[in-house]
């Protein structure tokens, strides 16, 4: 029978979120605070046997309401719980990793590499906390003594720079540790490597906090049989999106091709592009449905391919040609008139799209 673990980090409660409205302060920081009930929901739901936190669940040192709330949701969680704490959220004095008391199912790495025993699941699960804000190489020397048929390790690291100062995690060093799975946080996006027998993974963060982390995000669920199968799962939070699009003829319709339904909490950052006149007021007051989306206006001037056709110069003569064939060839008016778009669009030094 295999192993199964819900893998989670960074999840970064009570954020600031600095730059943003004050109405929009508020609802990310409300659809943060539902991340431990959600992770607690979904352990629950997925009959897993361990959970493994791997730091920065904190931003800081929260209020007393946060660490209520992740005390109550690690308990409902019902198994072990094992947390290696981060840069954000690391074991300093007053850390309520330190303070507070915790239920009996969730033990804190709060040193060293240390290592727990779980008997009932042939299972033996090493980490250790960062002790400030940086932290040298955890891994380097380490390698796994235990007897059980799974060691594993959680660890709070960067695996993506040698030279980080939030413990750098090397493929060597995974090679070397022994470790059947290596669960990380620190790095918002997710991604996975193998290197010997062993499998380090990060799930990346379980909601954006701005601009640079759009897209869905969410935890892992790991299956540990004789292959480790590693599958992302949503955590439904709000998200934020980058996207572009060209008007065309309709800048309100083709935005309203790029937009879910209306009244998504979701952010959308929207850039214009193409040519032609944008009433960008008018198009916010029929997009008031959505009231986190910026508009981005980088449209051009109307495009006017036909302004010197049959005037006594190249181009002239050129565009001439091309507004003749399009008249006479009417079931290739289409394509010739992309072709005089473009042409006038390089002659013009404008991007060109195709």
């Amino acid at each position: 029978m295999g192993l199964k673990i819900l893998h989670s980090a960074d999840w970064h409660l009570d954020s600031p979120f600095a730059g943003f409205s004050q109405q929009q302060r508020e609802l990310l920081k409300q659809e943060q605070r539902k991340i431990p009930g959600k992770i607690a929901d979904l352990c629950c739901r997925e009959n897993c046997d361990l959970v493994l936190l791997a730091g920065d669940l904190f931003d800081g040192q929260p209020t007393r309401d946060t660490v209520e709330l992740v005390k109550k949701a690690l308990e409902q969680c019902a198994v072990p719980v094992m947390i290696a704490p981060g840069n954000h959220d690391f074991c300093a004095p007053g850390s309520p990793w330190i303070t507070e008391s915790w239920s009996s199912n969730v033990h804190i790495f709060t040193g060293s590499m240390d290592s727990v025993a779980l008997p009932e699941l042939d299972c033996r699960v090493y980490g250790a906390g960062f002790q400030s804000m940086d932290c040298s190489g955890l891994l380097e020397n380490f390698h796994a003594e235990g007897k059980e048929k799974y060691l594993l390790g959680v660890l709070h690291g960067d695996p993506t720079q040698n030279t980080s100062v939030y413990n750098p995690i090397t493929a060597s060093q995974v090679k070397r540790s022994g470790l059947k799975y290596l669960a990380l946080g620190h790095i918002h996006k997710a991604g996975a490597f193998r290197s010997g027998n062993s499998i380090c993974a990060w799930p990346g963060c379980p909601m954006g906090r701005g601009w640079d982390e759009t897209g869905d995000k969410g935890v892992c669920i790991v299956n540990l049989e004789t292959e480790p199968d590693i599958q992302a799962v949503s955590l439904d939070t709000v998200r934020f999106y980058q996207l572009q699009t060209d008007i065309g003829a309709d800048a309100l319709a083709a935005l309203e091709a790029v937009l879910p339904g209306a009244g998504s909490q979701d952010f959308f950052r929207i850039t214009l592009t193409g040519c032609g006149e944008v009433d960008m007021p008018k198009i916010r007051q029929a997009l008031s449905a959505y009231p986190n989306l910026e508009l981005l206006d980088q449209t051009q001037p109307p495009l006017d391919v036909w302004a010197d056709a049959g005037e006594d110069t190249l181009e002239g003569v050129y565009f001439h040609m091309l507004r003749t064939a399009k008249e006479l060839n009417p079931e290739h008016a289409r394509e010739i008139q992309l072709a005089a778009e473009i042409s006038r669009k390089l002659l013009n030094g404008r991007e060109v799209t195709l």
